[in-house]
Protein backbone atom coordinates (compact mmCIF):
# COMPACT_ATOMS: atom_id res chain seq x y z
CA UNK A 1 0.00 0.00 0.00
CA UNK A 2 1.13 3.39 -0.99
CA UNK A 3 2.54 5.45 2.14
CA UNK A 4 -0.13 8.18 1.77
CA UNK A 5 -2.61 5.74 1.81
CA UNK A 6 -1.53 3.99 4.88
CA UNK A 7 -1.17 7.82 6.83
CA UNK A 8 -4.81 8.45 5.82
CA UNK A 9 -6.04 5.09 7.45
CA UNK A 10 -4.08 5.28 10.16
CA UNK A 11 -5.42 8.65 11.16
CA UNK A 12 -9.14 7.49 10.33
CA UNK A 13 -8.44 4.35 12.71
CA UNK A 14 -7.86 7.60 15.18
CA UNK A 15 -10.74 9.14 14.61
CA UNK A 16 -12.78 6.72 14.34
CA UNK A 17 -12.15 5.21 17.31
CA UNK A 18 -12.12 7.91 19.99
CA UNK A 19 -15.30 9.98 18.18
CA UNK A 20 -17.27 7.05 17.24
CA UNK A 21 -16.26 4.22 19.40
CA UNK A 22 -15.00 6.62 22.38
CA UNK A 23 -11.73 4.58 23.16
CA UNK A 24 -9.06 6.18 25.52
CA UNK A 25 -6.90 8.01 22.92
CA UNK A 26 -3.69 5.72 24.12
CA UNK A 27 -5.48 3.12 22.85
CA UNK A 28 -6.37 4.64 19.10
CA UNK A 29 -2.88 5.82 18.53
CA UNK A 30 -1.88 1.91 19.70
CA UNK A 31 -4.30 1.20 17.30
CA UNK A 32 -2.95 3.63 14.33
CA UNK A 33 0.78 2.82 15.14
CA UNK A 34 0.05 -1.21 14.66
CA UNK A 35 -2.33 -0.60 11.38
CA UNK A 36 0.56 1.56 9.81
CA UNK A 37 3.25 -1.59 10.74
CA UNK A 38 0.71 -4.30 9.23
CA UNK A 39 -0.50 -2.05 6.31
CA UNK A 40 3.42 -1.50 5.22
CA UNK A 41 5.40 -3.96 3.00
CA UNK A 42 8.65 -2.15 4.54
CA UNK A 43 8.00 -3.42 7.96
CA UNK A 44 7.76 -7.61 8.34
CA UNK A 45 4.88 -8.59 9.90
CA UNK A 46 7.01 -10.53 12.82
CA UNK A 47 8.59 -6.96 13.35
CA UNK A 48 5.69 -4.94 13.56
CA UNK A 49 5.13 -4.72 17.35
CA UNK A 50 8.44 -4.97 18.69
CA UNK A 51 8.94 -2.06 16.46
CA UNK A 52 5.70 -0.25 18.17
CA UNK A 53 7.36 -1.10 21.62
CA UNK A 54 10.49 -0.03 20.49
CA UNK A 55 9.13 3.94 19.69
CA UNK A 56 6.78 3.61 22.78
CA UNK A 57 9.74 3.30 24.82
CA UNK A 58 12.25 5.62 23.04
CA UNK A 59 9.41 8.40 23.95
CA UNK A 60 8.49 7.45 27.22
CA UNK A 61 12.14 7.73 27.83
CA UNK A 62 12.27 11.29 27.30
CA UNK A 63 9.11 12.19 28.78
CA UNK A 64 8.15 9.86 31.34
CA UNK A 65 9.66 11.20 34.37
CA UNK A 66 9.24 15.01 33.08
CA UNK A 67 5.40 14.67 33.12
CA UNK A 68 4.60 12.72 36.60
CA UNK A 69 7.57 15.19 38.00
CA UNK A 70 5.36 18.17 36.75
CA UNK A 71 2.09 16.59 37.68
CA UNK A 72 3.59 16.43 41.42
CA UNK A 73 4.47 20.53 41.19
CA UNK A 74 1.03 21.55 40.20
CA UNK A 75 -1.02 19.45 42.67
CA UNK A 76 1.47 20.35 45.05
CA UNK A 77 0.87 24.38 43.86
CA UNK A 78 -2.31 24.04 44.66
CA UNK A 79 -2.87 22.52 47.52
CA UNK A 80 -0.24 24.44 49.58
CA UNK A 81 -1.92 27.69 48.49
CA UNK A 82 1.30 28.91 46.91
CA UNK A 83 -0.05 28.41 43.02
CA UNK A 84 -3.05 31.59 44.64
CA UNK A 85 -0.14 33.37 46.43
CA UNK A 86 1.66 34.43 42.94
CA UNK A 87 -2.10 35.29 41.48
CA UNK A 88 -2.40 37.43 44.72
CA UNK A 89 0.99 38.89 43.71
CA UNK A 90 0.46 39.64 40.43
CA UNK A 91 -2.59 41.23 41.09
CA UNK A 92 -0.96 43.86 43.44
CA UNK A 93 1.61 44.46 40.68
CA UNK A 94 -0.98 45.44 37.83
CA UNK A 95 -3.31 46.87 40.10
CA UNK A 96 -7.21 45.79 40.53
CA UNK A 97 -7.99 48.30 37.65
CA UNK A 98 -5.76 46.32 35.49
CA UNK A 99 -7.10 43.10 36.92
CA UNK A 100 -7.44 41.31 33.83
CA UNK A 101 -3.76 41.64 33.33
CA UNK A 102 -2.86 40.07 36.34
CA UNK A 103 -5.09 37.32 35.69
CA UNK A 104 -3.15 36.83 32.11
CA UNK A 105 0.03 36.89 33.61
CA UNK A 106 -1.23 34.46 36.52
CA UNK A 107 -2.60 32.16 34.17
CA UNK A 108 0.52 32.19 31.51
CA UNK A 109 2.69 31.38 34.59
CA UNK A 110 0.78 29.07 36.47
CA UNK A 111 0.03 27.47 32.65
CA UNK A 112 3.84 26.05 32.46
CA UNK A 113 3.16 23.35 35.32
CA UNK A 114 -0.32 23.28 35.68
CA UNK A 115 -2.60 21.34 33.28
CA UNK A 116 -5.45 24.47 31.87
CA UNK A 117 -8.39 22.82 33.20
CA UNK A 118 -6.76 23.50 36.53
CA UNK A 119 -5.39 26.68 36.02
CA UNK A 120 -9.01 27.65 34.93
CA UNK A 121 -10.52 26.20 38.05
CA UNK A 122 -7.97 27.52 40.40
CA UNK A 123 -8.62 31.36 38.74
CA UNK A 124 -12.15 31.67 38.06
CA UNK A 125 -13.34 32.06 41.43
CA UNK A 126 -11.04 35.02 41.66
CA UNK A 127 -12.43 36.30 38.67
CA UNK A 128 -15.72 35.92 39.56
CA UNK A 129 -14.60 38.18 42.85
CA UNK A 130 -13.19 40.99 40.97
CA UNK A 131 -16.64 41.15 39.28
CA UNK A 132 -18.25 41.43 42.66
CA UNK A 133 -16.01 43.95 44.15
CA UNK A 134 -15.99 45.95 40.41
CA UNK A 135 -19.37 45.37 39.02
CA UNK A 136 -18.20 45.27 35.22
CA UNK A 137 -15.40 42.98 32.93
CA UNK A 138 -16.72 39.90 33.97
CA UNK A 139 -16.12 38.84 30.93
CA UNK A 140 -12.67 40.68 30.07
CA UNK A 141 -11.72 38.66 33.14
CA UNK A 142 -12.80 35.01 31.86
CA UNK A 143 -11.48 35.25 28.58
CA UNK A 144 -8.03 36.61 30.03
CA UNK A 145 -7.45 33.87 32.13
CA UNK A 146 -7.88 31.61 29.18
CA UNK A 147 -5.47 33.73 26.81
CA UNK A 148 -2.75 33.14 29.28
CA UNK A 149 -3.53 29.53 30.94
CA UNK A 150 -3.74 27.91 27.61
CA UNK A 151 -1.06 29.50 25.39
CA UNK A 152 1.67 28.39 28.27
CA UNK A 153 -0.35 25.03 28.05
CA UNK A 154 -0.04 24.36 24.46
CA UNK A 155 3.55 26.53 23.69
CA UNK A 156 5.73 25.63 26.82
CA UNK A 157 6.92 22.30 28.51
CA UNK A 158 6.80 20.43 30.41
CA UNK A 159 3.05 20.27 29.58
CA UNK A 160 2.20 17.11 27.31
CA UNK A 161 1.88 18.79 24.28
CA UNK A 162 4.86 20.85 23.75
CA UNK A 163 6.90 17.79 25.63
CA UNK A 164 5.94 15.06 23.17
CA UNK A 165 6.23 17.83 20.39
CA UNK A 166 9.76 18.43 21.57
CA UNK A 167 10.12 14.43 21.56
CA UNK A 168 8.71 13.68 18.06
CA UNK A 169 10.92 16.43 16.81
CA UNK A 170 14.16 15.97 18.59
CA UNK A 171 14.04 19.50 19.72
CA UNK A 172 16.24 20.25 22.92
CA UNK A 173 13.90 20.63 25.71
CA UNK A 174 15.45 24.31 26.65
CA UNK A 175 15.27 25.62 23.13
CA UNK A 176 11.08 24.60 22.80
CA UNK A 177 11.05 26.42 26.17
CA UNK A 178 12.59 29.13 24.88
CA UNK A 179 10.65 29.80 21.90
CA UNK A 180 7.66 29.06 22.55
CA UNK A 181 7.09 30.75 25.50
CA UNK A 182 8.80 33.90 23.31
CA UNK A 183 5.88 33.15 20.70
CA UNK A 184 3.18 32.63 23.63
CA UNK A 185 3.81 36.14 24.77
CA UNK A 186 2.42 37.87 21.57
CA UNK A 187 -0.39 35.22 21.31
CA UNK A 188 -1.71 35.73 25.23
CA UNK A 189 -0.87 39.59 24.44
CA UNK A 190 -3.26 39.57 21.37
CA UNK A 191 -5.67 37.24 23.01
CA UNK A 192 -6.17 39.98 25.87
CA UNK A 193 -6.24 42.65 23.24
CA UNK A 194 -9.25 40.85 21.85
CA UNK A 195 -10.89 39.74 24.96
CA UNK A 196 -10.91 43.76 25.43
CA UNK A 197 -12.87 44.31 23.00
CA UNK A 198 -15.50 41.13 22.80
CA UNK A 199 -15.89 42.63 26.41
CA UNK A 200 -17.07 45.69 25.41
CA UNK A 201 -19.82 44.22 23.00
CA UNK A 202 -20.78 41.49 24.98
CA UNK A 203 -22.50 41.90 28.64
CA UNK A 204 -22.14 38.48 30.29
CA UNK A 205 -24.01 38.71 33.67
CA UNK A 206 -22.65 36.84 36.82
CA UNK A 207 -24.83 33.85 37.43
CA UNK A 208 -24.71 31.60 40.23
CA UNK A 209 -22.88 28.22 39.20
CA UNK A 210 -22.27 24.55 40.41
CA UNK A 211 -19.14 25.48 41.90
CA UNK A 212 -18.32 27.58 44.61
CA UNK A 213 -21.80 30.34 45.22
CA UNK A 214 -21.74 34.19 44.78
CA UNK A 215 -21.68 34.78 48.75
CA UNK A 216 -18.68 32.47 49.24
CA UNK A 217 -16.62 34.83 46.62
CA UNK A 218 -16.68 37.75 48.45
CA UNK A 219 -14.59 35.52 51.52
CA UNK A 220 -12.21 34.65 48.51
CA UNK A 221 -10.84 38.28 48.18
CA UNK A 222 -10.72 39.07 51.79
CA UNK A 223 -9.04 35.71 52.80
CA UNK A 224 -5.49 36.34 55.13
CA UNK A 225 -2.37 36.48 52.92
CA UNK A 226 -0.59 35.22 55.96
CA UNK A 227 -1.79 31.93 55.96
CA UNK A 228 -0.53 31.34 52.29
CA UNK A 229 3.14 30.70 51.30
CA UNK A 230 5.93 33.15 50.68
CA UNK A 231 6.18 34.12 46.97
CA UNK A 232 9.98 33.56 46.28
CA UNK A 233 9.14 29.76 47.71
CA UNK A 234 5.88 29.93 45.44
CA UNK A 235 7.58 30.78 42.36
CA UNK A 236 11.04 28.59 42.55
CA UNK A 237 9.31 25.55 41.84
CA UNK A 238 8.13 27.09 37.93
CA UNK A 239 10.91 28.61 37.51
CA UNK A 240 13.99 27.18 38.96
CA UNK A 241 13.54 24.26 36.28
CA UNK A 242 12.93 26.62 33.47
CA UNK A 243 16.31 28.56 34.92
CA UNK A 244 18.30 25.81 34.90
CA UNK A 245 17.22 23.95 31.27
CA UNK A 246 17.41 27.20 29.13
CA UNK A 247 21.16 27.35 30.98
CA UNK A 248 22.07 24.02 29.70
CA UNK A 249 20.79 24.96 26.29
CA UNK A 250 22.79 28.22 25.88
CA UNK A 251 26.00 26.63 27.52
CA UNK A 252 25.89 23.92 24.42
CA UNK A 253 25.08 26.80 22.32
CA UNK A 254 28.09 28.52 23.70
CA UNK A 255 30.09 25.76 23.52
CA UNK A 256 31.22 25.54 27.00
CA UNK A 257 33.43 23.19 28.06
CA UNK A 258 34.98 21.72 31.75
CA UNK A 259 33.40 22.05 34.95
CA UNK A 260 31.02 24.36 33.90
CA UNK A 261 29.91 22.32 30.88
CA UNK A 262 29.64 19.37 32.77
CA UNK A 263 28.03 20.68 35.87
CA UNK A 264 25.47 22.71 33.59
CA UNK A 265 24.30 19.23 31.78
CA UNK A 266 24.05 17.40 34.84
CA UNK A 267 22.10 20.23 36.90
CA UNK A 268 20.46 21.23 33.13
CA UNK A 269 18.80 17.80 32.62
CA UNK A 270 15.01 18.15 32.74
CA UNK A 271 14.45 15.67 34.75
CA UNK A 272 16.95 16.53 37.03
CA UNK A 273 15.66 20.32 37.21
CA UNK A 274 11.99 18.71 37.63
CA UNK A 275 13.13 16.01 40.26
CA UNK A 276 14.45 19.28 42.70
CA UNK A 277 11.64 21.30 41.80
CA UNK A 278 9.37 18.51 43.15
CA UNK A 279 11.38 18.80 46.29
CA UNK A 280 10.87 22.30 46.99
CA UNK A 281 7.19 22.42 45.84
CA UNK A 282 6.92 19.33 48.63
CA UNK A 283 8.38 20.76 51.19
CA UNK A 284 6.46 24.15 50.57
CA UNK A 285 3.31 21.64 50.82
CA UNK A 286 4.57 19.83 54.45
CA UNK A 287 5.63 23.15 55.70
CA UNK A 288 2.66 25.28 54.74
CA UNK A 289 0.09 22.91 55.70
CA UNK A 290 1.58 20.97 58.26
CA UNK A 291 1.59 18.05 56.41
CA UNK A 292 3.96 14.80 57.59
CA UNK A 293 6.05 12.78 54.99
CA UNK A 294 3.11 10.41 55.45
CA UNK A 295 0.21 12.84 54.41
CA UNK A 296 2.65 14.02 51.50
CA UNK A 297 1.81 10.84 49.51
CA UNK A 298 -2.34 11.59 49.40
CA UNK A 299 -1.15 14.54 47.11
CA UNK A 300 1.82 13.14 45.55
CA UNK A 301 -0.13 10.05 44.52
CA UNK A 302 -3.04 11.74 42.90
CA UNK A 303 -0.65 13.75 40.40
CA UNK A 304 1.09 10.01 39.49
CA UNK A 305 -2.62 8.71 38.75
CA UNK A 306 -3.25 11.75 36.66
CA UNK A 307 0.41 11.83 34.59
CA UNK A 308 -0.06 7.90 34.44
CA UNK A 309 -2.47 8.08 31.34
CA UNK A 310 -1.19 11.38 30.02
CA UNK A 311 2.19 9.15 29.87
CA UNK A 312 0.90 6.27 28.03
CA UNK A 313 -0.92 8.99 25.21
CA UNK A 314 2.02 11.16 24.75
CA UNK A 315 4.03 7.85 24.15
CA UNK A 316 1.43 6.11 22.34
CA UNK A 317 1.28 9.11 19.81
CA UNK A 318 5.37 8.28 19.78
CA UNK A 319 5.09 4.97 18.51
CA UNK A 320 2.27 6.29 15.96
CA UNK A 321 5.61 8.28 14.27
CA UNK A 322 8.12 5.66 14.90
CA UNK A 323 6.08 3.44 12.70
CA UNK A 324 5.20 6.24 10.24
CA UNK A 325 9.14 6.69 9.80
CA UNK A 326 9.45 3.19 9.36
CA UNK A 327 6.62 3.02 6.68
CA UNK A 328 8.07 5.76 4.50
CA UNK A 329 5.85 8.54 4.98
CA UNK A 330 7.94 11.26 5.24
CA UNK A 331 9.43 10.77 1.85
CA UNK A 332 5.58 10.93 0.29
CA UNK A 333 4.74 13.87 2.72
CA UNK A 334 7.51 15.54 1.22
CA UNK A 335 6.93 15.14 -2.48
CA UNK A 336 3.41 16.07 -1.92
CA UNK A 337 4.39 19.57 -0.28
CA UNK A 338 7.27 19.76 -2.96
CA UNK A 339 4.70 19.10 -6.00
CA UNK A 340 2.00 21.09 -4.23
CA UNK A 341 4.74 24.01 -3.25
CA UNK A 342 2.65 23.25 0.58
CA UNK A 343 5.31 25.33 2.68
CA UNK A 344 5.81 23.02 6.14
CA UNK A 345 4.81 25.22 8.84
CA UNK A 346 1.39 25.85 7.18
CA UNK A 347 1.13 21.88 6.44
CA UNK A 348 1.84 21.73 10.46
CA UNK A 349 -0.38 24.17 11.12
CA UNK A 350 -3.60 23.29 8.81
CA UNK A 351 -3.15 19.13 10.13
CA UNK A 352 -2.88 20.23 13.64
CA UNK A 353 -6.62 22.22 13.31
CA UNK A 354 -8.06 19.93 11.32
CA UNK A 355 -7.04 17.14 14.32
CA UNK A 356 -8.60 19.68 16.95
CA UNK A 357 -11.51 20.49 15.11
CA UNK A 358 -12.25 16.15 14.21
CA UNK A 359 -11.63 15.45 17.59
CA UNK A 360 -11.32 18.18 20.42
CA UNK A 361 -8.48 17.71 22.13
CA UNK A 362 -5.55 19.83 21.99
CA UNK A 363 -3.04 17.68 23.32
CA UNK A 364 -3.88 14.62 20.74
CA UNK A 365 -4.18 16.76 18.26
CA UNK A 366 -0.13 18.23 18.82
CA UNK A 367 0.94 14.78 19.69
CA UNK A 368 -0.28 13.43 16.45
CA UNK A 369 0.52 16.12 14.31
CA UNK A 370 3.97 16.35 15.21
CA UNK A 371 4.20 12.61 14.86
CA UNK A 372 3.24 12.55 11.03
CA UNK A 373 5.41 15.30 10.12
CA UNK A 374 8.19 14.19 12.11
CA UNK A 375 9.35 11.59 8.73
CA UNK A 376 9.07 14.81 6.76
CA UNK A 377 11.30 16.41 8.43
CA UNK A 378 13.93 13.72 8.60
CA UNK A 379 13.41 13.34 5.10
CA UNK A 380 13.65 16.73 4.09
CA UNK A 381 15.57 19.04 6.72
CA UNK A 382 13.75 23.00 6.28
CA UNK A 383 16.07 25.71 6.28
CA UNK A 384 15.03 26.67 10.18
CA UNK A 385 14.86 25.06 13.73
CA UNK A 386 12.13 22.47 13.79
CA UNK A 387 10.98 24.32 17.00
CA UNK A 388 9.06 26.63 14.90
CA UNK A 389 7.33 23.56 13.65
CA UNK A 390 6.83 22.59 16.67
CA UNK A 391 5.09 26.39 17.73
CA UNK A 392 2.66 26.36 15.04
CA UNK A 393 1.39 22.96 15.40
CA UNK A 394 0.76 24.21 18.95
CA UNK A 395 -0.60 27.27 17.65
CA UNK A 396 -3.09 24.93 14.59
CA UNK A 397 -4.32 22.82 17.99
CA UNK A 398 -6.07 25.98 19.58
CA UNK A 399 -8.05 26.36 15.94
CA UNK A 400 -11.70 24.86 15.88
CA UNK A 401 -12.74 24.82 19.30
CA UNK A 402 -16.28 23.65 20.12
CA UNK A 403 -18.08 21.47 22.14
CA UNK A 404 -15.76 18.37 21.68
CA UNK A 405 -13.47 19.87 24.08
CA UNK A 406 -13.78 19.25 27.68
CA UNK A 407 -12.03 22.87 28.28
CA UNK A 408 -15.47 24.73 26.00
CA UNK A 409 -17.84 22.88 28.99
CA UNK A 410 -15.21 23.72 32.10
CA UNK A 411 -15.48 27.10 30.41
CA UNK A 412 -19.38 27.31 30.21
CA UNK A 413 -19.90 25.69 33.36
CA UNK A 414 -17.37 27.45 35.84
CA UNK A 415 -17.80 30.71 33.94
CA UNK A 416 -21.77 30.36 34.40
CA UNK A 417 -22.39 31.07 30.26
CA UNK A 418 -24.43 29.58 28.13
CA UNK A 419 -23.58 27.10 24.64
CA UNK A 420 -24.14 30.27 22.39
CA UNK A 421 -22.33 32.67 24.80
CA UNK A 422 -19.28 30.49 25.02
CA UNK A 423 -19.30 29.90 21.32
CA UNK A 424 -19.24 33.49 20.67
CA UNK A 425 -16.36 34.25 23.24
CA UNK A 426 -14.22 30.93 23.71
CA UNK A 427 -14.03 29.86 20.20
CA UNK A 428 -12.58 33.27 18.27
CA UNK A 429 -10.33 33.75 20.64
CA UNK A 430 -8.37 30.13 20.50
CA UNK A 431 -8.64 31.41 16.91
CA UNK A 432 -7.30 34.63 17.56
CA UNK A 433 -4.82 33.01 19.62
CA UNK A 434 -3.61 30.24 16.98
CA UNK A 435 -3.50 32.27 14.21
CA UNK A 436 -1.18 34.71 16.08
CA UNK A 437 1.12 32.21 17.06
CA UNK A 438 1.30 30.97 13.84
CA UNK A 439 2.12 34.71 12.75
CA UNK A 440 4.93 35.04 15.17
CA UNK A 441 6.20 31.08 14.27
CA UNK A 442 6.47 32.57 10.28
CA UNK A 443 8.23 35.72 11.20
CA UNK A 444 10.83 34.15 13.90
CA UNK A 445 11.59 31.38 11.57
CA UNK A 446 12.45 34.01 8.94
CA UNK A 447 14.40 36.63 11.08
CA UNK A 448 16.18 34.02 12.90
CA UNK A 449 15.87 30.43 11.28
CA UNK A 450 19.13 29.51 13.55
CA UNK A 451 19.41 26.35 11.30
Amino acid sequence: MHPLLILLSSVAVILLMILWLRVNAFLALLAAATTVGVLSPLVPLGEVMPKVAVSFGSVCARIGIIVALAAVIGECLLESGAADKITRVFIRLFGEKRSSLSLLTSAWVLGIPVFFDTVFYLLVPLARAMRIRTGRNYLLFLMSIVAGGITAHCMIPPTPGPLAMAANLNIDFGMMILLGGLVAIPMALVGWLFAVYRDRKLEIPLRETTGISLAELGEIAHEDDSRLPPFLWSATPIFLPVILITANTFSVALKAEGPVRSTLAFLGDPNLALLISTAISMFILARHKGYTLAQLTGPVNRAFAGAGLIILITAGGGAFGGMLVEAGVGRSLANVAQKYQLPLLLLGFFLSALLKAAQGSSTVAMITTSSIVAPLVLAVPPPYHPVYLACVIGSGSLVGEWMNDSAFWVYKQMGGLTEVETLKTLSPLLAVLGTTGLVASYVLAIVMPMR
